[in-house]
């Protein structure tokens, strides 16, 4: 049965995680302090996700300091510099520790054996490092072009699909705020300035996408998040612009299941661009907003879904709206705290209120969350 209600994955960390956090980068605490401290907290971040119904459940990455962690910081290759760019790969990329492994395995002890497939893994996105540094990636000497390069992160990418495959992880997904950028005019203006053409940068990455989700096992579901900046203090994004510019070839192009779309304000656009959706993929709606503890009013999300569901019943592969309906589910936005410090503004409390209302409009438009 496919989810209704969902959440992209970071939740709101507790204070006492981030005392403890800022104890052990000053020396006050110990690893195993630390470790302790955020496994209570994922106890009871789990506990209510299920109380609340969730059929997706997150360890709400209270392991990080950053959504994109786990990825990039753990392969051998990667070197920390003096001078910009801070990072660049000076060696081969390899995967020779797990990046996720040890996290799943972590939440499966507080989920139990009958939830463990409602684990979801976020994962940062491929592209991550080439966006920011363009040329200075890598050093020239060690892979010769962009191609070279980017079939080293899809491999380390395929393999640890496979590896939390193997562990009974059922679930990733990809938050991927550099797709995000391609919808803004501003940063498309910028990649033409640097000599970039951006729908040719953009093709580049719809293929490592796809390289990086290939030969997953099946029954691997695999989704990627649209993400427009999460993480300044005053909930400000990074991106702008509806999904015109990429609808067609991501919606179509990328090989996932789910495309998790934000959806909480003028800033993404009207949801004509679902136009493109195909029959076999699924998406999930970011109408709620973690930018706000303000709450959504249920009846104007009903309304919205139904708007997006007829502009995908009346799109380019005509049908029925009860089929396109079925296509759908319901999410905020974004994390809750994409970064670890959050937003001051939004309490633990706000963060289960908005969840609940998530929950109770899936289960008002589809009879489940």
């Amino acid at each position: 049965m496919f989810p209704r209600a969902e959440h992209i994955g970071s939740l709101k960390r507790p204070d006492i995680l981030l005392q403890k956090r800022a104890d052990f980068k000053h020396g006050k605490c110990t690893a195993e302090e630390l470790r302790g401290c955020e496994e209570e907290c994922i106890a009871a971040a789990v506990k209510m996700q299920l109380d609340l119904g969730f059929q997706v459940i997150t360890d709400g990455e209270f392991r990080r300091l950053i959504f994109h962690d786990g990825i990039f910081d753990k392969l051998a290759g990667l070197k920390m510099l003096s001078q910009p760019p801070t990072y660049m790969f000076q060696g081969r990329i390899r995967r020779t520790v797990s990046l996720y492994g040890q996290a799943f395995d972590s939440l499966k002890k507080f989920v139990g054996p009958e939830n463990v497939d409602k684990i979801k893994i976020t994962m940062g996105a491929p592209e991550w490092y080439h966006f920011r540094h363009g040329k200075y990636t890598y050093e020239p000497t060690v892979y010769t072009n962009d191609a070279d390069y980017f079939a080293d992160i899809a491999r380390v990418y395929r393999e640890e699909i496979q590896d939390l495959y193997v562990r009974g992880c059922r679930m990733v997904q990809i938050d991927d705020p550099v797709l995000g950028c391609f919808c803004d005019q501003g940063y498309r203006e910028r990649m033409v300035q640097a000599g970039v053409d951006p729908d040719t940068l953009l093709d580049t990455y719809v293929s490592v996408l796809n390289e990086c989700v290939r030969d997953r096992p099946a029954g691997m579901i695999a989704g990627v998040h649209i993400c427009r900046g999460n993480v300044k203090p005053d909930g400000s994004r990074f991106t702008r612009g509806p999904y015109d510019y990429i609808a067609r070839k991501v919606l179509t192009g990328v090989k996932v299941d789910r495309f998790y779309l934000e959806y909480d304000s003028d800033d993404s656009g009207g949801f004509e661009p679902l136009r493109f959706l195909p029959r076999n993929k699924r998406v999930v709606l970011g109408l709620v907003s973690t930018k706000t503890p303000t709450l959504e009013d249920p009846e104007v999300l009903r309304r919205r879904i139904m708007h997006a569901a007829d502009v995908i019943a009346h799109g380019e592969v005509p049908r029925t709206r009860e089929e396109a309906l079925d296509q759908l589910s319901i999410s905020p936005q974004c994390g809750f705290a994409s970064h670890s410090r959050g937003f001051a503004f939004i309490t633990e409390e706000d963060v289960v209120k908005k969840l609940a209302l998530v929950r109770d409009v899936a289960r008002m438009m589809w009879g489940h969350a």
